[in-house]
């Protein structure tokens, strides 16, 4: 046996840009992507994105160059998802929403080489350039990104060119470059910094490759699904599904902007089976007026944050099939989902809502899950209860932080384990369940309490649309719990504080119910729909310290 080894034939590094060669060999006449009234089919797809590699390696773009795009879900953010690859650079997706100090901070420091950028992100971006200092070593070239409606020639000096020049001018039959090794870079992700600053995120093919595998086996997408954009493409590549898609021949229905009348518009003009969000969106679908039953049930993949019970309940009535997971930019995707088991189809709809809620077992990416003391790295009993944090290890965790051995050394342990910062419990079934940030834990009179579940009593009140659970400083206790809530539209009448107050009281131990309840109108997120929790607490902090005697 020992002369039995490893060769050339059997080594290819794998990397997920191969798929679009199959799906325009297998699908070539049929849709990928349709945006507005443009539609394009695998072939010129695949076509497309050689053409723009090409003319990205005619600028110098080479192996190991970062090439950034902010965009949202538009044909052009799903193409350069093979395109920009195909060249050996390494794909940086920025956030639309960021502000332009954050925008320049990112493009300086992963030293961006050229950066596509949407029409209506033109005057973000050119404010960040201007941020650059005189001396720095790297400023992208810009490429302007235009609408279906626009003029492509018109491009002022700022740019260099437009996006579909590019495509127009490059050569089809451009021979890609493929990767040296399976563990070369392919993307760089900024995390969305609900807790902290962004930090860069660093995945290689082979792990991307796996988490495409992956998503499409755990999730059982058939071939040929119809998938509508409502996850953005860049939060964590849109969950590999660029990629994903392309494998299985898929129709991506793009959207540039989207609210619940949208969606549901767009699954009945095209047939939608597939879709993505965080529970956000799930909150919005089942609280919208047009949330009328399904004709063809469509499959919902949630993750992101612990979906309230009450929500996954209301979605599936819809005629939504809801299935939840979880996962990190650091994991590239779901790395965990609640594995369904078919005599739990039996159960109470209440009780079934429930058990979806937790994030479930290991998908097939990850070699272990488990929750640990994390301080001595022991798990903690498998009761439900005990608290510790989710580590993980398995071939779809990152590479690193970019410029950051500090911070990767801190969170991947020389014992091999991925320290994700987030604090769950381990059921006797082997299922887990996210209870909190290990910054949103709320430690009042010495009892470590979740926000998570306060959030969920709260979501099953009638009146509340959005809740959020943080910890306000407090003279007595150290930390009590203090409520952020908007309400649903429409509402004659609107529960006061006391009110939400005493619900709680009513459903919750006494040391978990929120001491304070601010209303607002809608509470602060990310782009992916993350309730921003660091923009609550200083909010919090802010209100100084609440007072025992106002309690008693």
């Amino acid at each position: 046996m020992e002369l039995v080894k490893p060769n050339p034939a059997n080594s290819s590094p794998q990397t997920p840009l191969s798929l679009l060669e199959k799906a325009a060999t297998v699908f070539g006449d049929c849709p990928s992507i349709i945006y507005n009234d443009t539609t394009y089919t695998w072939s010129q797809t695949h076509r497309r994105c050689l053409q723009l590699a090409c003319s990205l390696s005619s600028l110098g773009i080479t192996r190991g160059d970062v090439v950034s795009i902010i965009a949202p879900n538009i044909p052009a953010m799903y193409e350069v998802h093979f395109a920009v690859p195909f060249t050996a650079a390494i794909l940086n997706t920025i956030n639309t929403r960021l502000d332009a100090r954050t925008v320049s901070v990112l493009l300086q420091h992963c030293q961006s080489k050229l950066l596509f950028v949407d029409y209506l992100s033109r005057s973000l971006v050119l404010e960040a350039i201007s941020l650059f200092p005189p001396d720095a070593e790297v400023r992208p070239l810009l490429v302007l990104i235009t609408d279906d409606d626009q003029d492509d020639d018109a491009v002022d000096s700022d740019f260099g060119c437009t996006y579909e020049s590019l495509v127009k001018n490059g050569d089809p039959g451009f021979k890609w470059v493929r990767p040296k090794s399976e563990w070369d870079p392919i993307v760089l992700n900024y995390t969305s910094g609900t807790t902290s600053a962004p930090k860069g995120v660093v995945h290689c093919h082979r792990g991307i490759y796996s988490m495409v595998v992956d998503t499409l086996i755990d999730w059982s997408v058939p071939k040929q699904p119809v998938y509508l954009w409502t996850l953005p493409m860049f939060h964590a590549n849109g969950w590999c599904l660029p990629w994903g898609i392309a494998a299985a021949g898929g129709n991506n229905i793009c959207l540039r902007k989207f609210d619940a009348s949208i969606i549901y518009a767009q699954i009945r003009k095209h047939g939608v089976t597939h879709m993505c969000g965080a529970p956000v969106v799930l909150n919005m679908l089942s609280n919208s007026p047009d949330n009328k039953p399904l004709k063809n049930p469509v499959h919902i993949l949630t993750a992101g944050a612990p979906p309230p019970a009450p929500v996954l309940l209301r979605t599936e009535l819809i005629g939504f099939i809801v299935s939840h997971g979880y996962g990190l930019t650091e994991t590239a995707g779901l790395v965990v989902s609640c594995a369904w088991k078919p005599h739990w189809n039996l159960l109470p709809a209440a009780e079934r809502a429930r058990l979806k809620a937790r994030q479930g077992v290991k998908v097939g990416a990850s070699t272990e899950v488990d929750v640990v003391d994390p301080v001595s790295g022991v798990s903690v009993r498998r009761d439900g209860s005990s608290l510790g944090e989710i580590v993980l290890r398995g071939g779809s965790v990152m590479l690193g932080y970019l410029k950051d051995p500090i911070g990767t050394r801190k969170c991947l342990s020389q014992e091999g384990w991925f320290y994700t910062g987030d604090v769950g419990v381990m059921h006797p079934d082997g299922y887990l369940e996210i209870k909190d940030r290990s910054k949103d834990v709320i430690i009042s009179g010495g009892e470590n309490l979740s926000s998570v579940e306060v959030e969920s009593v709260l979501y099953t009140n009638p009146a509340i649309n959005e809740a959020a659970v943080v910890a306000r400083p407090d003279d007595y206790w150290g930390e009590t719990p203090c409520a952020f809530v908007s309400f649903k539209t429409g509402l004659t009448t609107k529960p006061s504080e006391k009110e939400i107050i005493e619900y709680c009281r009513a459903k919750l131990p006494h040391y978990m119910v929120p001491k304070t309840v601010v209303f607002q109108d809608e509470l602060p997120k990310t782009s992916t729909g993350k309730i921003q929790k660091f923009v609550l607490r200083e909010i919090a902090n802010s209100m100084g310290k609440s007072s025992r005697l106002s309690r008693l």
